[in-house]
């Protein structure tokens, strides 16, 4: 039977990678990608609203994304929303959609992106280590309340760093992937 502590602790390791991994989707990598807009927001009838929910966002083109609104008297706002969102990627209006057109990545900052890459990795790596110290604090708390033995102790312990390193060795290869689709362009 698995124990519940090591159970919340692998759950907690897994939104912690999948946390990461939606991090990463926001981190351009000279490729049109829609999760790119993920934190854009368009004020949307005096309410800021995220981008998803007032435009269709299409990948028509490997380096072009294809914003096109709901309701198109949001064209504006929505163009308004992107400039000022930290993309760095100007919108060009066509009158019914918006074109964002992704520059090829120089090598400086292929580099760049593949250090971000590595700060967001670790960053997810301390998340996990957390949850670790808090499944193994909360073990001593049961051993110390008598809930199980020393040997029950040592084997959930165990089973904790085991749960850890494959979360860790996840996150590495998350982060080699991305670094990869940054250096391939």
């Amino acid at each position: 039977m698995a124990n519940p502590i090591i159970t919340e602790a692998q759950t907690k390791m897994k939104k912690a990678e999948q946390a990461l991994s939606r991090e990463f989707g926001t981190i351009r990598a000279g490729r049109a990608n829609a999760s790119l807009l993920t934190r854009v927001t368009v004020e949307y009838y005096g309410v800021e609203t995220p981008i998803n929910q007032v435009a269709a966002i299409t990948v028509p083109e490997p380096r072009v994304i294809l914003v096109t609104p709901f309701d198109k008297s949001a064209l504006q706002d929505v163009e308004k929303g992107i400039l000022e969102s930290d993309l760095g990627i100007t919108p060009a209006n066509d009158g019914s959609a918006i074109r964002l057109v992704v520059p090829q990545l120089t090598e400086e900052r292929r580099k760049e992106l593949a250090k971000q890459v590595r700060g967001v990795a670790e960053g997810g790596k301390v998340a996990v280590r957390n949850v670790r110290r808090e499944a193994m604090d909360a073990l001593k708390k049961g051993h110390k309340n008598g809930d199980f033995t020393d040997d029950d102790l040592h084997g959930l312990e165990k089973d904790v760093q085991k749960v850890t390193d494959k979360a860790i060795k996840d996150i590495d290869q998350l982060t080699d992937e991305k670094e990869q689709e940054i250096i391939a362009g």
